[in-house]
């Protein structure tokens, strides 16, 4: 019979393995998914109603380029902290309490300016949807009361501390039952569903054909995070609450 030995046994090259594996898990589907949604963007941008207009001396399709990257940034940024501190503890062991603060401060620079050059896309391309305007501001604002309910909801009932992923830095949170209350009454994806309408607004404020095309792949993409990255974070955070398969609504 062979025996391991003491080192052997204590190596960390096996547990290592298993954590790059499950960092990168599911993220060829984040990868390829991001591929048709952009190839599927292409033509759209190419057309000349999405094309048109300037702000701050930039044309709308380099405000276009900026929103994708930060997007595309954005996402990329919070599969890489949520993963390595859910696995690896990296944050964790690197920053110690000032981890989670840390990331969090990354995650809202960049929302932000996502959001921002989603508005720079939306004003820059004003007026080129062919609907009357205070049909398409009437609808912008009916659009908001979902997002309003959601942030009172995360602030009432959810917080923000967990909206921003908390549960993958403080395993306390691991053995909190998932909130049903407030807009998570209704669907327990509430910030893929109506936090993401957020990024209609400008484009439906402003008419503009890019903006909304911007907010469709926004949208879309956000859902390729919920499905690539969040989703199989949740198994392993909640086993008993997510072993029963649900449809994201």
């Amino acid at each position: 019979m062979i025996h391991q030995s003491s080192a052997e046994k204590t190596s960390p090259a096996p547990a290592n393995r298993v954590a790059l594996t499950r960092i990168f898990e599911r993220q060829w589907l984040h990868l390829l998914l991001l591929v048709m949604l952009l190839g599927g963007l292409a033509p759209a941008v190419r057309s000349d109603p999405v094309r048109v207009g300037v702000l701050f001396g930039l044309a709308t399709p380099v405000w276009i380029v900026l929103a994708l990257i930060l997007a595309v940034t954005h996402q990329s940024y919070v599969w890489f902290c949520w993963r390595t501190q859910l696995h690896a503890s990296l944050f964790t062991r690197t920053f110690g309490e000032r981890g989670f603060p840390l990331y969090a401060t990354g995650f809202a620079i960049l929302a932000l300016s996502r959001l921002t050059t989603i508005v720079a896309v939306a004003a820059a391309n004003r007026g080129t949807v062919p609907l009357d305007l205070t049909v398409l501001r009437v609808l912008a604002v009916v659009t908001t009361v979902p997002v309003v309910y959601l942030f009172y909801s995360v602030h009432r009932y959810f917080t923000f501390r967990r909206a921003l992923g908390v549960d993958h830095f403080d395993p306390s949170y691991h053995s909190r039952p998932l909130v049903r209350q407030g807009i998570f009454r209704f669907t327990r994806n509430g910030m893929y569903i109506f936090g993401l309408l957020m990024a209609w607004l400008p484009g439906l404020w402003y008419a503009s054909a890019a903006g909304l095309v911007l907010a469709l792949f926004n949208h879309a993409y956000v859902w390729v995070h919920y499905f690539a990255t969040e989703r199989p974070d949740m198994k392993r955070i909640y086993p008993s609450l997510m072993a029963t398969p649900r449809s994201p609504a």
